[in-house]
């Protein structure tokens, strides 16, 4: 059978691997890793799964592990920071980055981790406003703080959304939930704001029974997970911020600062609704600039659906007078920072300013120019890459 994904060829009959056309010489074990992945089809192959695969079984040490794995790597043009081709999900296994063809004619799937369903629940906010929330994944607990915007269902089909539910989902049980006024969450609310925004995460966990766990937040849920963290020290474990800020633009500059604010609300008058509208798809732009026309689609899509164009004008409103400054030093879990050096939706400057105000702060700087940075961009594996790894190092 030859096996072949990306520039590579895996021949087992000849036990012969060719990159770029060039034979390229691999010891036995390392092929019997690639040939195990390669037969895999894109699914997670576990640990255990490799040790019996390459070593029959046989006790075997973790260097010697990482030692093939790091070959198998080389061999074929990849290295652990890009997996663009064999991908670590840690501390489960590792599976293809890319899709895998046999000489019969046969595709095996892409990528896709196997995660079989969502469970969506309600649960009530200490306002009465219900919430709804959703679980999948398995591991340890992981919570995604709710966003602009979110819809649980057209979430988990997005092509902007879903690649990171499922890698995620892979070495975590995933927790996620619409805010307020959107998606399957209550759509007639009173209070937006941070204080009300922290009840409803805090009735998720509450919801699902979680003492302790892991948040991850993006835009302005990078603010409510901050004072959730602040106000609940003990329940927080560690943090993933990106694309956050501290302040929101009006807070932050009142003139300039406004005027964004501004330009955000006439583009929601003006189109939102019509998915259609060449002001919806501007507004969507801001956030996705490299998007495919399908991810841009989806996003727009699911925001029509997600908010009425009254609930997002207020948001974008609340959004812009979010002040977390004052909760920054009192966050005492240790928190990985990422943001994009060209964002426009939240400036570069205020990730900066997050990882300075935490005291327990690492900060990721990535080459893009998107808000939302779509899964085919090179900083989407890097970010990714970046907060397993703490996820892992600090133990959730």
């Amino acid at each position: 059978m030859i096996y072949r994904f990306a520039d590579c060829q895996l021949d087992t009959d000849r036990h012969a691997l060719r990159v770029a056309g060039a034979e390229v010489h691999v010891e036995p074990q390392v092929f019997a890793l690639l040939r195990l992945l390669a037969e895999s089809g894109g699914r997670l192959v576990t640990r255990d799964e490799i040790v019996e695969g390459v070593w029959d079984g046989r006790i075997v040490s973790e260097a010697t592990i990482s030692a093939r794995i790091s070959a198998a790597r080389q061999a074929v043009g990849d290295d652990g920071q890009r997996q663009a081709v064999i991908r670590t999900v840690t501390r489960r296994g590792l599976q293809m980055a890319v899709p895998v063809e046999t000489d019969a004619g046969a595709s095996a799937a892409p990528v896709r981790t196997a995660i079989p369903h969502q469970v969506i629940r309600m649960t009530t906010s200490a306002d009465g406003t219900g919430i709804a929330w959703a679980k999948s994944g398995e591991g340890p607990p992981l919570l995604r703080a709710g966003h602009w915007l979110s819809h649980l269902e057209l979430d988990w089909e997005s092509p902007v959304w879903r690649p990171l539910i499922e890698r995620f989902g892979t070495g975590h049980t995933l927790y996620r939930y619409d805010p307020r006024g959107t998606g399957l969450s209550d759509r007639d609310c009173d209070a937006l704001t941070i204080d009300a925004f922290v009840a409803d995460l805090k009735a998720v966990a509450d919801a699902a029974g979680l003492e302790r766990f892991a948040l991850y937040a993006v835009s302005q849920s990078v603010p409510i997970a901050v004072a959730f963290a602040a106000r609940y020290p003990d329940r927080v474990a560690a943090m993933v911020l990106h694309a956050g800020f501290v302040e929101g633009s009006k807070v932050r500059d009142r003139r300039e600062g406004t005027a964004m604010t501004e330009t955000f609300l006439n583009l929601i008058r003006n189109g939102w609704g019509r998915e259609d509208s060449a002001f919806m798809q501007a507004f969507s732009s801001l956030f996705l600039p490299t998007g495919t026309p399908d991810q841009i689609a989806s996003f727009v899509h699911m925001q029509v659906e997600s908010a009425t164009p009254e609930l997002a004008a207020r948001l974008r409103t609340a959004i812009g007078e979010i002040d977390a400054s004052g909760d920054l030093p009192r966050v005492a879990c240790p928190v990985l920072v990422s943001h994009a050096r060209g964002d426009a939706v939240q400036p570069f400057s205020q990730g900066q300013a997050l990882a300075r105000g935490l005291r327990d702060a690492r900060f990721v700087a990535l080459d893009s120019a998107c808000h939302i940075i779509p899964p085919q961009e090179a900083a989407w594996d890097h970010v990714m890459t970046a907060a397993e790894a703490f996820l892992a190092e600090v133990g959730v």
